[in-house]
């Protein structure tokens, strides 16, 4: 009963902290991320398609210019529970991308437009051309980003309940850093690496390679939604979410059919041994 109590204060504990907003620092100089509420949290969340759709414009227009997507395919953006954009505009969307492919009949490789089979095409040819074109710095593939990076650092007696409760807060991650550049403090701006930017938020820093990438009004939605610096970080931390793991919503309702068919079952095998062994002396 004591090692009960005790699991359970750790999680209202670990919960409270993370509900409450703390901006714990964690082992280094970073910060937990800010928690919000995705739709998409808990075991019955879905993602917001409108959502997604504008995360998707977020990532199209600003992130894919160096930060590759290798694990998505173009024709995911139609499928159920993501984006669900329709096939003609995937294929439009895939086909402003140049694929290689090949070889011809001659033995050369050649470019084509690309199709919706075709998984997200990079926006560097290889590793050392993106280093090139940022500075030296390499842009990470962005597929299993919000899976990649945890949001939340808490004591390991703690750290767990909170990832039971909330996840690892890799969405949280994405957003925080997005929101999270800021002047740094004076006893730190003496030591500012060159052509670095202050973010206290990001999980090797607190500088950061990339420059703050968005600014007010950096798309235009097309629903009329105010692409304020937050919503558009909260709409690109959901679609890449979503990007890591698009068969999420089918895993839920698939996981919740499989407990309640284990509950059946565990009732039926109790009446059944009831009723077959219940009048037998023990």
């Amino acid at each position: 009963m004591k090692t009960t109590k005790t699991l359970l204060a750790a999680i209202a504990l670990g919960t409270s902290l993370v509900l409450g907003g703390t901006a714990a620092i964690a082992a280094g100089k970073q910060k937990n991320a800010e928690d919000i509420d995705f739709s998409f949290e808990g075991v019955f969340g879905h993602f917001d398609r409108a959502q997604l759709q504008r995360g998707y414009l977020v990532y199209k227009e600003v992130c894919a210019a160096c930060h590759s997507l290798n694990q998505l395919a173009y024709r995911n953006l139609s499928q159920p529970g993501g984006p669900e954009l329709s096939e003609a505009e995937v294929k439009a969307v895939a086909a402003e991308a140049s694929v290689m492919d090949g070889p011809n009949g001659e033995g050369e490789m050649f470019e084509r437009p690309g199709l919706p089979a075709d998984k997200f095409a990079s926006p560097f040819p290889n590793r050392e051309a993106a280093m090139s074109a940022n500075g030296g710095a390499y842009p990470v593939d962005l597929s299993l980003i919000t899976k990649k990076r945890e949001g939340y650092h808490f004591p390991w007696y703690v750290s767990p309940f909170i990832k039971l409760v909330k996840g690892n807060g890799g969405p949280e991650y994405v957003r925080s850093v997005l929101m999270g550049y800021q002047e740094p403090p004076a006893d730190a701006a003496k030591d500012a690496p060159e052509g670095k930017s202050y973010n206290p938020y990001f999980s090797a820093g607190p500088w950061i390679s990339m420059a703050a990438p968005l600014s007010e009004d950096s798309v235009e939605y097309a629903d009329g939604t105010k692409a304020s610096v937050e919503q558009m970080s909260t709409d690109v931390a959901a679609f890449l979410t979503w990007a890591g793991e698009p068969k999420m919503e089918q895993r839920k309702s698939m996981g919740f059919q499989v407990v309640l068919y284990l509950i059946l079952l565990s009732v039926l095998l109790f009446l059944t041994k009831k009723r077959v062994w219940g009048r037998e002396p023990h």
